[in-house]
């Protein structure tokens, strides 16, 4: 029977078969590294599906597969220079291992090997498509980061700016991977659009449930202390919709906190919580996400399929927004 793991293992015997050139070996070694380091290789897999619900040779697809992954991350080793991030999946960063001069040029070789992969594709119009759906979310992607990094120095945030944040830096790439695994199927213009909307919803909704997660998720499960976005400061969804609501005393109150790393750790996090809870702020999160849940699955049932395939969409969707860790 197809399903997500056949598709994973599809893509990672191409991974394997795939090798990076041996020289020179300070520019490749680490891009090797960082493209074996793991993960759930969500991007690929979503383009193989994408294809597979418009024809059934789908390995024709693992070009367009190994592109998002190789761009996603790129992206990746630049946010950890940019982060100072010292950890990539529990294991050395690529600035950390090698240095943030490698990173940057052995990032910006996976950009550009990304068109290599997208060019493999055997149609000259599929190809002039995908590159510019490609170019789109890159783009995006980008501005996303942008957006990310400006929010940090600004005090005035709003929830339409935050969402727009986030659907650019999180939800655009995986649109972009379905948009991209269709092109390459020959599907039609509106059945990808469809799947385009589909994945930015399912990104917006796999986004804000992290944002609940990181505060109001189980430790056990979550692998990690409650609280982590309240204690950098961070701008979720949680924080900007408690200070909307908030009566002008418990926004003194949450500002105070949000705007200090004076106070103790845990007594920060645990004031901000109760401030959240009083609020009704975690079923408010819930709620939106359960509407970008609704519009995901509305255009994914729009989709003109040769097979069932849908149906893998959804249970891989399901798993990713209805997580509890």
């Amino acid at each position: 029977m197809v399903n997500v793991k056949s598709y994973q293992e599809l893509f990672l015997k191409y991974l394997d078969q795939s090798p990076w050139p041996e020289s020179p070996k300070a520019l490749y070694e680490p891009v090797d590294y960082l493209m074996h380091l793991g993960g759930k290789r969500l991007r690929p897999v979503l383009a193989l599906i994408a294809y597979s619900l418009f024809r059934k040779d789908v390995e024709r697809a693992l070009p367009a597969a190994m592109a998002v992954e190789v761009f996603h991350n790129f992206s990746l080793v630049h946010d950890d220079i940019m982060d100072e991030a010292p950890l990539r999946r529990g294991k050395p960063s690529v600035h950390t291992k090698y240095n943030i001069n490698t990173g940057i040029l052995s990032g910006d070789v996976m950009l550009i090997y990304t068109y290599e992969y997208l060019l493999q594709i055997d149609d000259p119009e599929k190809i002039r498509k995908m590159v510019s759906v490609f170019n789109k979310v890159a783009i995006k992607v980008c501005e996303g980061q942008q957006y990310d990094m400006d929010f940090e120095q600004r005090s005035d945030v709003t929830i339409d700016e935050y969402i727009e944040m986030i659907r650019f830096k999180t939800a655009a790439l995986i649109a972009g991977s379905l948009a991209l695994g269709a092109i390459a199927a020959g599907a039609a213009d509106e059945d990808v659009r469809h799947l385009e909307a589909f994945g930015e919803n399912i990104g917006l909704a796999f986004q804000l449930q992290d944002d609940y997660l990181d505060t109001f998720g189980d430790p056990e499960k979550v692998g990690k202390k409650a609280g982590g976005d309240i204690a950098q400061n961070k701008k979720t969804f949680l924080i900007l919709r408690a200070l909307e609501v908030a009566g002008p005393e418990q926004r003194r109150e949450l500002e105070k906190y949000m705007g200090s790393t004076d106070f103790d750790e845990q007594e920060k996090i645990t004031a901000v919580m109760d401030i959240l809870r009083s609020l009704d702020i975690p079923a408010q999160i819930l709620s939106r996400k359960q509407f970008y849940q609704d519009e995901a699955f509305r255009h994914l049932n729009e989709v003109n399929t040769i097979n069932q395939n849908t149906q893998i969409l959804y249970d891989l969707s399901m798993d990713l927004i209805g997580r509890e860790s």
